[in-house]
């Protein structure tokens, strides 16, 4: 398992089933970068807590609304013209690549966060992952059974 938080996204994003599963939680309102952490904390053996999980989404939140919804939108908004337009979808690339970078950064500053955290024996896995979501994706959501076979099969 890498050590540094942006690795473990990448490589655990790139498993099977993810990235669909990750965009279909994104839907109901997830924060994935927030998820990822959480199920990093909770592979590193960092223990679940209320307000550590509050902390994450507190940092989170300013930044996903300020900086990375807009990019996401506006690489969305231009999806359909971008097919047909070539300098479209050009500049559609370069904010993809801005949207990534956004998201990046929003990963090192919870690994700063979450820094001093205990590690302890006791996987709290499945306590990061159900919390890390809204309450309508916890029960009986495809896409967090999903993650969780991928995560636990690893």
């Amino acid at each position: 398992m890498p050590n540094d938080l942006w690795s473990y996204a990448i490589e655990l994003y790139a498993r099977p089933g993810v990235e669909a599963a990750s965009l279909e939680l994104q839907e109901t309102g997830a924060d994935i970068c927030v998820l990822l952490c959480a199920v990093w904390l909770g592979e590193r053996g960092v223990p679940w807590r209320p307000e550590y999980l509050s902390r994450l989404q507190s940092l989170a939140a300013p930044w996903q609304a300020e900086v990375v919804a807009p990019l996401r939108q506006l690489r969305q908004q231009w999806r359909k013209a971008s097919q047909t337009n070539d300098e479209l979808a050009n500049l559609r690339a370069q904010v993809k690549a801005l949207e990534l970078e956004s998201e990046r950064q929003l990963l090192a500053r919870l690994e700063g966060l979450a820094a001093g955290w205990p590690r302890e024996a006791a996987r709290d896995l499945n306590l990061w992952l159900e919390h890390a979501v809204p309450a309508k994706a916890r029960t009986n959501h495809g896409a967090l059974q999903v993650l969780r076979a991928v995560i636990t099969s690893a």
